[in-house]
């Protein structure tokens, strides 16, 4: 920007001590070396006479993959903390930076793990137990027209349907979006209906996570994660667990069918028809 005369301020917004280049952004600046420092990296120095590309290379070199992997969220990290200073003018220590790094590190890393541990879950909707509501949620997305729907389907121990409810949002984001909203409307839902003991169960393993994560959650998700949390009171019992797309197979099919016939529903003791067939089918082959 100074080269093509639209800027005239060049020193670093972080640290303020020197211009504002990729080489001090990413390999020089105090802010910058105090984070790799925090986080074991502190050995990946400024090596004479390589550019920001050769260097890159050397690092990636030297680094086993997950070390890469954290050191390429460092760079994300670095620069996205960057553009918040100067266009949202929002400040942040050296623990955030390190504390959001962890925590998406460590998300990806529960991925990983889940994928791995997929094939131990159950396949099927399975009765809850006592005195405890299941509610299972799903959501759809349209990403040509910012648009999504939820589906919702609550059942007893008895494995009765006592309600099931499907939505239409405008204007959405993404599909963890879409997640994140029918996941909100399940847990308001659970709470105005007055049950105690809820179980929310969801195939969307990364909201199911920040579900069940304290503190602040820190993605573009964290609103969404802090109305959810912020519904939840000390009286009653609402656990989130994450299952596979097979054993929440009528949640999807309401947020899918609503989503293509725009036709939104409310139901008591019932299901839409379209959902009757696959709701026989689980009562059937309900493991024992």
């Amino acid at each position: 920007m100074q080269y093509r005369k639209l800027a005239t301020d060049t020193i670093c917004p972080r640290c303020g001590g020197r211009a504002e280049t990729m080489d001090h952004l990413f390999r020089e600046c105090p802010v910058t070396v105090e984070a790799r420092t925090a986080l074991s990296l502190q050995y990946i120095v400024r090596i004479q006479n390589m550019n920001f590309v050769q260097w890159l290379t050397w690092v990636f070199n030297q680094l086993t993959p997950c070390q890469c992997c954290l050191f390429c969220c460092v760079l994300w990290a670095i620069w996205g903390d960057r553009n918040k200073r100067i266009h949202e003018k929002t400040v942040s220590t050296r623990k955030d930076i390190t504390k959001f790094i962890n925590s998406y590190i460590n998300e990806l890393n529960g991925i990983e793990k889940r994928e791995l541990e997929k094939t131990t879950e159950p396949s099927r909707w399975r009765h809850p137990t006592g005195e405890f509501i299941k509610i299972n949620f799903d959501g759809a997305y349209n990403e040509s027209q910012n648009c999504s729907a939820l589906g919702i389907v609550a059942r007893d121990a008895d494995g009765i349907v006592l309600l099931s409810y499907s939505e239409i949002h405008q204007g959405i984001a993404s599909a963890f979006a879409a997640e994140a909203i029918a996941c909100w409307k399940t847990v308001q839902l659970g709470i105005t209906k007055g049950w105690q003991s809820i179980i929310v169960e969801g195939d969307s393993f990364a909201i199911i996570n920040k579900c069940n994560t304290e503190g602040q959650d820190w993605s573009l998700m964290g609103a969404y994660i802090y109305n959810i949390k912020q519904q939840i009171n000390e009286p009653i019992n609402i656990t989130f667990k994450h299952i596979l797309r097979s054993a929440d197979t009528i949640a999807h099919i309401l947020a899918t069918v609503t989503l293509r016939r725009k036709e939104e529903i409310y139901l008591e003791r019932a299901v839409s028809e379209y959902a009757k067939e696959q709701l026989r089918h689980e009562w059937e082959h309900e493991p024992d």
